[in-house]
């Protein structure tokens, strides 16, 4: 198996005896996923009763994409299932007939574990993230203090890869930027890697790139630029979202608001605020009309919420449950309402300016997410939020400001409905109605 330059670069600095963080990565196919996989499979097999890590945000991507990598590796190398090594779907972990362990983890950064205690007193000799750009600063830090397995004895010093695109966060300022600018540590090295590195690349990848026509996709993933411009047309930066957990906002009347599932399709949802802070919530995989008003009504006793100040999503199925409970109704393609020092307010409809609205509450740290949410809905969430932007095609042709798609904004996420950002943005309608006037 022939490694390219670049990445027999960072192999030596994985293998010698005062590098403990190595960064690789820039343009997106320069082989960053096989490097990391190799040397993870590499120190396995040659050390045993190590133990070894790879981590992503996401653990599902993680097994879609880097695990697939490994097995890529594994059949190279000539080391076979049930024969070399075992995995374990369910533990998430590969071991070795040697001894040695490699965990699989997921990094995602949920703020009801804020610190990572889920990875406890994990004791690792080695980590590998991929796609390093995705996680927080504190997954990494974290990961780094784990590595303290088996190294005396094996002669071994801490060593965390992180491999990465261009990303503007904590990445481009630690590793990037100190890089360029030769002040990064002596313990830290990077090594920039570009398509034009990787010589199995498929002809077909960069003509792929270049035909998005997206001229920041073409700019971080062809060209490995650090320096590309954020998309203006996003709402919500990803630091915004996560303050939600830690927010100062106002007490005040209390409401619920639910958006809808069709019967058997994505989830019934709904919030439960106490002014601008969200103290509850409930969600249903699937729901009849009369579950729907119960799961409601359920959630209005308890937290002593008035009848008229509760809103459903009354599109489709909605309007069942608007008429059996007497709630209120949120038309998406009604006329927007009256605003202060607007005449008119200049946005396609309802929907989407409850959108904008509540949009630049949570960039303003207006809101705060005061209960428990599960993992689940924490990284739900953070997801649906982070793909709310505006339909820059829409305000060319008539200057109406709109929301891409719903069905754009379930491509981002993968076929998933938005039903989380759907819920909350229908908080606004209370703070508009309030006014009484509506535009024609």
């Amino acid at each position: 198996m022939k490694l390219n330059k670049k990445q027999t670069i960072a192999l030596d600095y994985l293998e010698d005896d005062k590098t403990t963080e190595i960064y690789y990565g820039g343009a997106a196919g320069g082989g960053k996923s096989f490097l990391g996989d190799y040397w993870i499979a590499k120190q396995a097999a040659k050390y045993p009763g190590t133990r070894w890590m790879i981590g992503r945000a996401k653990l599902k991507t993680l097994k879609q994409t880097t695990l697939v990598t490994f097995w890529k590796i594994c059949k190279l190398q000539g080391l076979r299932e049930g024969i070399h090594y075992k995995y374990n779907q369910q533990m998430n972990e590969i071991k070795f007939r040697n001894g040695s362990d490699i965990l699989l983890k997921d990094l995602f950064f949920y703020p009801s574990d804020p610190e990572f205690d889920e990875l406890g007193s994990l004791e690792i000799t080695g980590a590998f993230i991929d796609e390093i750009n995705q996680v927080v600063e504190k997954a990494k830090n974290v990961t780094k203090t784990r590595i303290r397995h088996a190294l005396d004895e094996n002669n071994l010093i801490p060593k965390l890869l992180g491999t990465c695109n261009p990303a503007k966060n904590w990445v481009k300022k630690e590793a990037y930027h100190k890089w360029k600018t030769g002040k990064l540590e002596p313990f830290k090295q990077f090594i920039p890697a570009y398509v034009t590195d990787n010589p199995d690349i498929s002809k077909h990848y960069v003509a792929n790139l270049i035909s998005t026509g997206d001229k920041a996709t073409i700019e971080r993933l062809l060209n490995g630029n650090w320096d590309y411009d954020d998309d203006p047309y996003l709402l919500m930066d990803y630091d915004s979202i996560i303050d939600l957990w830690s927010n100062y906002a106002d007490y005040g009347k209390r409401y619920i608001t639910a958006d809808i599932a069709r019967f058997g399709s994505d989830w019934f949802f709904g919030f439960v605020w106490d002014g601008w802070c969200i103290i509850d919530y409930f969600k249903m995989e699937k729901s009849d009309t009369q579950e729907v008003v119960d799961m409601i009504e359920h959630h209005r006793q308890k937290h002593s919420v008035q009848r008229s100040h509760v809103i459903c999503d009354q599109d489709g199925v909605g309007g069942g449950v608007v008429d059996i409970g007497k709630y209120k109704g949120f038309q998406n393609n009604a006329s927007p309402l009256a605003e202060p020092k607007a005449k008119k307010p200049n946005y396609a409809s309802l929907a989407d300016q409850c959108a904008f609205n509540m949009a630049g509450r949570v960039s303003r740290g207006e809101i705060k997410i005061e209960c428990q949410l599960s993992k689940e809905v924490e990284s739900r969430l953070i997801d649906e939020f982070q793909v709310i932007k505006e339909d820059a095609k829409r305000l060319e042709t008539d200057r109406k400001r709109k929301i891409i798609s719903k069905d754009d904004q379930k491509a981002l996420l993968g076929g998933k409905s938005p039903d989380i950002w759907d819920a909350f943005k229908m908080r606004d309608y209370f703070e508009l109605n309030s006014r009484k006037m509506r535009i024609a």
